[in-house]
């Protein structure tokens, strides 16, 4: 019996590039048992009924194919953190031979606190009776005057989603030979929660004495991603942070359309960051790297790594690629033809 893992999928596009997917995995020779739920309309719903998240409870392990709807997408990704307490995003950034970016050598993983920060949503809009009563109870606590005509966010860190973010980070580099981890903050701005990250992750890294630790205020990483990327491993960090790092990276490694994982204590989901099926129906290559993605957390390090290299090998030789990889004077081929390349490539390698 192979490995649960549901598949979600949205109409004949949807389907076509999915298939890619098992197509490429399953030339790896891991066995998936995969489960089929095709959304139909209710994935443009803007909302899934509660039976999708009993599917991947029971199998635990999911990967969302393309949706329609940019914003369908946004908050089924958003339906799914909540329902199954998914609190890490991973969201790796590598530069491939055959994509355009103006750096080389790029190969880090940024790791991402979902569930706190700015981004946990506890907002006042600036005329309610309730932002007036947390201006006044805030200017209490603190002593700071706030403007009149403010509106108020709260900003929760706690010691266990720090810590939790900041132990997988480590872990995740011991289980993948990766060789230091930066904790990104601005401790020096905000003392008591970005602060609290920063001292739970000085901790943490002692449990973990063959991994390299440091740390990076939000505004030097940037300057030096920009500068050296090729010099980073990991990145652990808060919630908002993640996002515009994660942002800054996709775009020096080429774009936008790149796999992301969103993992939990007990749940995994995989998938990419594209808006839809328009940016994804004619290339496979985010969603099958999200399957290398899957099959690093399922164990299979060697399977993942197969996969990866055959998707460089085949986007590296531009004669079997999408239409948004294939150069000018080449043939554009479909998502089944290029899920073949990346087949025909596994059994090659194998077979050496």
């Amino acid at each position: 019996m192979g490995y649960p893992v549901v598949l979600i999928r949205e109409g004949e596009l949807g389907a076509r590039v999915t298939n890619a997917l098992q197509m490429a995995i399953s030339a790896t020779g891991v066995d998936i048992d995969w489960q089929i739920v095709d959304t139909g309309s209710e994935g443009q719903q803007g909302r899934w009924p509660s039976h999708i998240f009993d599917v991947i409870r029971r199998a635990k392990t999911a990967v969302i194919g393309p949706l329609m709807r940019p914003d369908s997408y946004r908050q089924m990704e958003a339906d799914i953190r909540e329902n199954l307490d998914l609190y890490v995003n991973l969201r790796p950034a590598k530069t491939m031979v055959g994509i355009p970016s103006s750096y080389q050598n790029v190969d880090l993983m940024i790791v991402r606190e979902m569930t706190e920060g700015i981004y946990a949503g506890i907002e006042f809009e600036r005329t309610s009776v309730e932002a007036a009563d947390a201006r006044s109870f805030l200017s209490k606590l603190s002593g700071k005057r706030i403007r009149e005509d403010a509106a108020v966010g709260i900003k929760p860190i706690s010691v266990k989603g720090c810590g939790q973010i900041i132990e997988f980070a480590f872990n995740y580099a011991r289980k993948n030979g990766r060789h230091k981890v930066i904790a990104v903050h601005q401790a020096h701005v905000m003392a008591h929660t970005d602060g609290l990250f920063l001292e739970i992750a000085r901790d943490i890294a002692q449990e973990f004495p063959e991994i390299e630790f440091e740390d990076r205020a939000i505004e030097v990483i940037c300057r030096e991603l920009m500068q050296r990327p090729d010099t980073f491993d990991v990145l652990v960090m808060p919630n908002l942070y993640g996002d515009l790092l994660a942002h800054l990276c996709a775009g020096m490694v080429g774009g936008l359309n790149v796999p992301n994982a969103h993992i939990g204590d007990k749940y995994a989901v995989f998938g990419t960051q594209s808006t839809g099926l328009s940016e994804v129906c004619n290339n496979p290559t985010s969603l099958i790297l999200a399957g290398a993605l899957m099959l690093q957390h399922l164990g299979e390090q060697d399977a993942a790594r197969r996969l990866q290299a055959a998707v460089e090998t085949v986007v590296a030789d531009q004669g079997d690629t999408a239409a948004d990889l294939t150069p000018v004077g080449f043939e554009v081929v479909d998502s089944q033809a290029m899920a073949q390349a990346i087949t025909q490539a596994i059994t090659q390698a194998i077979a050496a």
